[in-house]
């Protein structure tokens, strides 16, 4: 089994139900802006917004420029070495 371990060294079992919601749609689908986490979801903005600061505070996901529509953000999980290990 592989834990994904939070920067202050819990595992993402210890956050909310919406990031670890959003944490697993991540997993599954990669790359994806806030409004396509809203539709996969179906979590209200306000929810996923939250979700998603827990989740880059944790350095769980990572955020980068759309160069196809300037006004979105993508996120995506943080894959460096080093970040999970097996349990």
């Amino acid at each position: 089994m592989v834990v994904f371990v939070v920067r202050d060294g819990k595992p993402v079992e210890s956050l909310p139900p919406s990031a670890k919601l959003i944490y697993k749609i991540l997993e599954y689908k990669g790359e994806l802006t806030q409004k396509e986490i809203v539709e996969e979801s179906m979590l209200p903005v306000r929810t996923v917004r939250y979700a998603i600061r827990r989740l880059k505070d944790s350095g769980i996901i990572v955020e980068r420029f759309n160069f196809k529509d300037a006004r979105q953000t993508i996120y995506s999980l943080r894959t460096h070495k080093g970040e999970c290990y097996d349990h």
